[in-house]
């Protein structure tokens, strides 16, 4: 079975990774030491807080973190903090900065790789409904060089979902994408085999505040806030938003260049990228070009908080609506108190140019009890046309507006140094109009169960 081998293969990856990098993880604990030689302690605070600014967390796979953790740091002083770094050049609150991954000093060059596998089963009622074993998985490499005028980034991130059945895994009212042709509808697709193949260079212009340059093959333009997998208030979460099409769905982008200034206060930036959504062969890189563009400000007042307004012009989003650009304006804030509380709330409205606009609230909330256990839950409202993919039906094309809510619980197991198993599971509720009665039933409702390793936890 293909997810079978998905998950083996991943497995593999995460523990070919563990021997090589395990004697170098949580930088949170001081032994092993690492290559001290080799690492920019000028860049990194290993006093009572870490500061995450300079680290690379575009790469970091909050998904495979120990939240757990979090619990035990203390708040970075205000003379020291700098916002941390999501997908892209997204921003995160300073407090979610945390991060226990594998680092390795090798000469002028910090190494990061965080990776996690998953091991899903998801069962939704209703006619609609399906039920699927499946697994998940990403890997992340990065290598970051701090010089007397900035740093230098080199990220990727790759993932061997292509291996899933090209359909991906259910998840009821979620939209996006096509698989042998036809619409996903109530489904999530797999991610590409390359989801990021970046580099960024920041120029200091001052103490706090750099001039940089982002972008690849295979990117995330700024758009949006981070990307769901980097938000530590979706950290433990297995399913994916409904909404990730409304926020986030452009974190794998074929073509990206960000420019932009960056300071403690606030950042600036604008991008180039290319419109198209992935195609349905997810193991190469499809062609890059520059035929969209997209502005974001972004404002961190403490390190507690990141406030980010963005508005993008997206040329042909959509395979199956060839005849429509989209013009996405966002906006979101996220909290964290740097004591296992993170939570995010946005809003978003898709405007189909020609077309209506499309609105969707989200809001998320992790809570890491303490080193074991985590609560979260998420509630997601969604205006959406694409629920009826048949032409004939008459209400093909229809706009209906839906509530998902989710709640779910996740205890967390170290498995040595390096490696964290995950055992959770989340159950899922929707409102909806009674028209889509027929279609999903009167009270459709969900759960997934999850197992996680993950590692650099």
């Amino acid at each position: 079975m293909k997810y079978a081998v998905s998950a083996s293969l991943a497995a593999i990856a995460v523990a070919m990774a563990t021997p090589a990098f395990a004697q170098h993880e949580d930088h949170g604990q001081e032994e092993p030491a690492p290559d001290e030689g080799a690492m920019d302690h000028g860049s990194m605070d290993h006093g009572a807080s870490m500061d995450h600014g300079p680290m690379d967390h575009g790469q970091m796979d909050h998904s495979g973190m120990n939240h757990g953790s979090m619990a035990a740091m203390d708040m970075p002083a205000s003379t020291e903090w700098m916002p941390a770094e999501g997908s892209g050049t997204a921003r995160l609150p300073a407090a979610e900065g945390a991060m226990h991954g594998l680092h390795i000093g090798s000469g002028d060059w910090m190494v990061m790789v965080h990776g996690a596998v998953t091991a899903q089963y998801s069962d939704f009622s209703g006619p609609r409904g399906d039920d699927m074993l499946y697994s998940t998985s990403m890997l992340m490499l990065a290598g970051e060089r701090q010089t007397d005028w900035g740093r230098i980034q080199l990220r990727s991130m790759l993932s061997l979902e292509p291996l899933m059945d090209a359909r991906g895994y259910p998840n009821l009212f979620a939209t996006g994408e096509t698989a042998d042709g036809e619409p996903l509808v109530d489904r999530q697709h797999p991610h590409d085999l390359f989801m990021e193949l970046a580099a960024r260079v920041d120029v200091n212009v001052s103490d706090n505040a750099t001039l940089f340059l982002y972008g690849g093959p295979v990117g995330e333009p700024a758009i949006g806030p981070s990307a769901f997998m980097h938000r530590g208030s979706a950290s433990n979460n297995p399913e994916p938003p409904i909404t990730h099409h409304w926020f986030d769905s452009t974190h794998i982008t074929y073509g990206v260049v960000t420019a932009g200034y960056s300071s403690r206060l606030f950042q600036l930036e604008g991008s180039a990228f290319r419109g198209a959504e992935p195609d349905e062969e997810r193991w190469g890189i499809e062609t890059p070009k520059l035929d969209s563009w997209a502005v974001r400000a972004t404002l961190t007042p403490s390190p507690e908080w990141a406030m980010q307004v963005s508005h993008a012009r997206i040329e042909q989003p959509e395979a199956l609506h060839g005849n429509q650009d989209e013009a996405r304006t966002t906006a979101s804030i996220q909290y964290a108190n740097g004591k296992g509380l993170s939570a995010l709330a946005a809003f978003s409205a898709k405007n189909r140019v020609p077309g209506d606009t499309l609105t969707a609230w989200l809001g998320e909330v992790n809570w890491d009890i303490d080193k074991a256990n985590s609560l979260f839950a998420r509630v997601e409202n969604v205006d959406n046309d694409e629920l009826i993919p048949d032409h004939d039906d008459p209400l093909h094309d229809q706009p209906f507006r839906v509530t998902k809510f989710q709640a779910g619980y996740a205890r967390h197991f170290p498995l040595g140094d390096a490696v964290m198993l995950s055992l959770g599971g989340a159950v899922s509720a929707f409102a909806k109009p009674s028209a889509l009665d027929p279609y999903y039933g009167n009270d459709p409702m969900g759960y997934t169960l999850f197992a996680k390793l993950s590692l650099g936890h």
